[in-house]
């Protein structure tokens, strides 16, 4: 789950309910507090113009999940520093890097580049409707909503007919491992089966950090329901060049058990 933590207390880690308002003003939250520290761990793994699927490293240059993307509006969601939007504009797409965190987008700022910056909430976006082409999130958004139907909802709404939406969260059977990247994060732990979602909290009881479980067959479910056909679901291999540990994923449990799972989804 999350890596790091406020500099003056340790949050309590739980699982307990956490409803949309909870859950954005927490993720708002924690990535203003902790971009500085993000970027700075993994901002040589995700290059400044690199678009990168999850840990294991999979770039959409090689997978090519978004297809041809010269000449089309494309919107990434939960954007951070727009590392994945550079790459685009590279390709002669049109992108426009969307993130909650304020902090996250002064990081983009801080990188450069002519890509559009907006800070907005997912489930609010304020595009009007039929603007993209393709929408994309790497992480970004998805795990950290407690309403992801209403979220693709929204994506649907802003893409153009036979629009295509990619996106990538930890894969839902990491759920029943600990979060842990040696061997004591091989044994199941838990209900894959519990949806829970994992909070930490602070000494009032308030959440600052909110991630929630959806199985696959929910995020298939969710994915009909918020009006998209889905084309293809990823799951990438851990690949032999890849030696870095980052918070749970490491080469040892990623050659044993997947930890990404990306959707290919087009508008219905």
């Amino acid at each position: 789950m999350s890596q790091y933590f406020d500099e003056h207390s340790e949050p309590e880690a739980t699982r307990r309910d956490a409803g949309d308002a909870e859950s954005t003003r927490a993720s708002r939250g924690w990535w203003d507090r902790n971009a500085d520290e993000y970027q700075n761990e993994h901002g040589a793994f995700l290059g400044d113009d690199r678009f990168v699927w999850g840990p294991e490293g999979l770039d959409e240059a090689e997978a090519r999940l978004l297809g041809e993307v010269k000449g089309l509006d494309v919107l990434e969601i939960g954007a951070g520093a727009a590392q994945c939007s550079r790459w685009l504009a590279a390709q002669g797409a049109r992108p426009v890097a969307l993130d909650l965190s304020h902090r996250q987008l002064q990081h983009a700022l801080r990188i450069g580049g002519d890509v559009p910056l907006v800070e907005a909430d997912a489930g609010a976006l304020p595009f009007r409707t039929a603007s993209f082409d393709v929408v994309c999130s790497a992480y970004g958004a998805v795990p950290f909503v407690a309403d992801p139907v209403a979220v693709f909802r929204e994506v649907r709404r802003v893409l153009r007919p036979g629009g295509r939406w990619v996106f990538s969260v930890t894969h839902p059977i990491r759920w029943a491992f600990p979060d842990e990247p040696g061997p004591e994060g091989l044994s199941v732990a838990a209900s894959y089966f519990d949806r829970t979602p994992y909070v930490e909290q602070d000494e009032r009881g308030e959440a600052v950090y909110v991630e929630h479980h959806r199985t696959i067959g929910d995020r298939v479910r969710d994915v009909v329901a918020g009006g998209f056909r889905l084309v293809d679901l990823v799951e990438p291999e851990w690949p032999a060049w890849n030696s870095q540990e980052w918070g749970g994923w490491s080469p040892l449990r990623g050659n044993l058990i997947p930890g990404t799972a990306i959707f290919v989804c087009e508008r219905a």
